[in-house]
């Protein structure tokens, strides 16, 4: 008798989802590591990518306000926002509601260093899936759809 081929709802019934969970975590923050390392070079360091993107998307926040979202402690932030203040990515100014804190909000130097390191990254990513078959392709693109609907997006 031949051997019989599983059909694709038996494999995707076969799949638990714990192990599809621990499987798309890794393959996510292996990605993830990886383009913040690809995209940040000598410019800029990977936590300052994280600063000026929240900065570019949430607008002026205080240093404590940027350690609590980075889950850093906030000598660590200080390290950070005087270096990108130091490279002119970032201004300083008085709080509008607190004259005892100060905001940090990105520049358009930091608007750029940061739109060059996202194309960076996307350029990294489009070259490794411009290796794949179309059908791997597909894939990946369904599931981005299908991440981006479980992510609430």
């Amino acid at each position: 008798m031949p051997p019989t081929r599983a059909t694709d709802a038996e494999v995707t019934d076969s799949i638990s989802p714990d192990t599809l969970a621990i499987d798309l975590r890794t393959a996510v923050m292996r990605t993830s590591r990886r383009l913040r390392v690809e995209a940040t070079g000598e410019t800029i360091t990977p936590g300052q990518y994280t600063v000026l993107a929240q900065l570019h998307g949430d607008g002026p926040r205080t240093p404590r306000e940027l350690a609590e979202r980075e889950h850093v402690q906030a000598p660590s932030m200080t390290r950070i926002v005087n270096a990108l203040a130091e490279q002119g990515f970032v201004s300083r100014s008085a709080h509008p509601e607190d004259g005892r804190q100060i905001q940090v909000g990105i520049t358009p130097a930091g608007v750029d260093v940061l739109e060059e390191a996202r194309e960076q990254r996307t350029a990294w990513l489009a070259q490794r899936v411009a290796g794949l078959s179309p059908e791997d392709r597909l894939t990946l693109s369904r599931a981005a759809q299908i991440m981006q609907e479980m992510s609430g997006r």
